[in-house]
């Protein structure tokens, strides 16, 4: 084999493996935690809900999902652009009233937005249970959301115990997924 034969074999052997390590990069970013999580709850788990701390939407300080342990946690993706976002929303706030004097925390995460759409959204919708920013999406692949919006029920002790893919459509699939999260 000549120089440039050698050389020309060097190079697509790098430029495989620089292709092998960029697709197992991007699938770990993808699936992370999240085909942990959805997984386990399609096989009837319960499992642990990865914790974050992100920024408030709406004022200073950051909110940590562990700051919730000990109640249950109605965990809310979605974003400013989203149509069944702006669906629900108004759904999510009214449940938010019925269920926050019995103890339980609903949280909004957004992401993939911008914080100005994201709060002109808020406001525009009433909403006043809090809410997270996440510009980047660096927490949709660790619960495996796969569009928005995405519904996660967690119990008090940090499990995830239901998941409602799109929008939700009726009072009533809130208040079953919070009971789900206080079963025992």
């Amino acid at each position: 084999m000549t120089l440039r034969g050698l050389r020309l074999a060097g190079q697509v052997a790098a430029v495989g493996v620089v292709a092998a390590l960029l697709g197992l990069l991007v699938w770990k970013v993808v699936a992370g935690d999240g085909d942990r999580v959805t997984g386990a709850l399609a096989a009837g788990q319960r499992p642990q809900a990865p914790d974050f701390s992100l920024p408030r939407l709406v004022g200073n300080g950051e909110i940590s999902l562990s700051d919730y342990r000990g109640k249950p946690v109605v965990l809310n993706f979605w974003a400013s652009w989203c149509v069944p976002c702006k669906e629900e929303t108004p759904l999510l706030q009214r449940a938010w009233q019925r269920w926050q004097k019995r103890g339980a925390v609903f949280l909004g995460v957004n992401a993939k937005d911008f914080r100005a759409d994201a709060r002109a959204f808020t406001r525009r919708y009433g909403v006043t249970y809090p809410n997270v920013y996440d510009g980047k999406g660096s927490l949709i692949g660790r619960y495996g959301v796969t569009g928005y919006p995405e519904t996660y029920f967690i119990d008090p002790q940090g499990r995830v115990r239901w998941r409602i893919v799109g929008a939700v459509q009726e009072p009533e699939d809130v208040d079953d997924g919070i009971r789900r999260a206080l079963a025992p």
